[in-house]
């Protein structure tokens, strides 16, 4: 499956969570990621992630596994993604490593999530700052076939509208990038 998403600066945080509230139960998380690649950069330079993820939610704590491939529509960034639940980190840190892999980078977003069913899909939204980056963002996604991710994608982009997102504050600028450019 390809994550149909769109990525947008808001310029009015509290009016879009106002939003969608009446639409979704509010999720707030803690997202602590950190990226691999090999140590040539190679993964990154190819479009691809690997990332290990460690939420926290609601006093619960999830790992998951995530590799992407290189983006299918460059306009939205759309990759096709791979996830998996992770049981132990450590042990998973450990095995990438002797396999290779390096620390890209390493961040933490604090996210709010709202779960909803517009347009005949089931979409997620996340609000999200970055203690390091300026502002905040949006992240709308949906899960579709590739043969299906034009039409989630103009879904995706009428549900940002509906919410006072326009095309001019689209981004496919990267988290990893971002956090990186701010730290040099």
């Amino acid at each position: 499956m390809i994550e149909a998403e769109l990525k947008a600066r808001v310029r009015d945080p509290e009016g879009l969570r106002e939003q969608l509230r009446k639409r979704a139960e509010e999720e707030p998380s803690v997202y602590r990621d950190t990226y691999y690649d090999r140590v040539d950069g190679s993964l990154t330079a190819e479009g691809r992630e690997l990332r290990m993820r460690v939420v926290d939610r609601s006093g619960t704590r999830q790992t998951i596994l995530t590799y992407k491939e290189p983006a299918v529509d460059e306009a939205s960034g759309s990759k096709p993604e791979h996830e998996t639940k992770v049981a132990d980190p450590a042990v998973v840190d450990t095995v990438l490593r002797a396999l290779g892999a390096v620390e890209h980078v390493r961040l933490t977003k604090d996210c709010v999530n709202y779960r909803f069913n517009a347009r005949g899909m089931t979409m997620l939204a996340t609000v999200v700052t970055v203690p390091e980056l300026d502002g905040t963002f949006v992240e709308l996604e949906t899960l579709a076939a590739e043969d299906e991710l034009a039409e989630a994608l103009g879904a995706v982009r009428a549900v940002l509208a509906e919410l006072g997102i326009t095309d001019a504050d689209l981004t496919t600028e990267q988290y990893t990038d971002a956090v990186l450019h701010a730290r040099a």
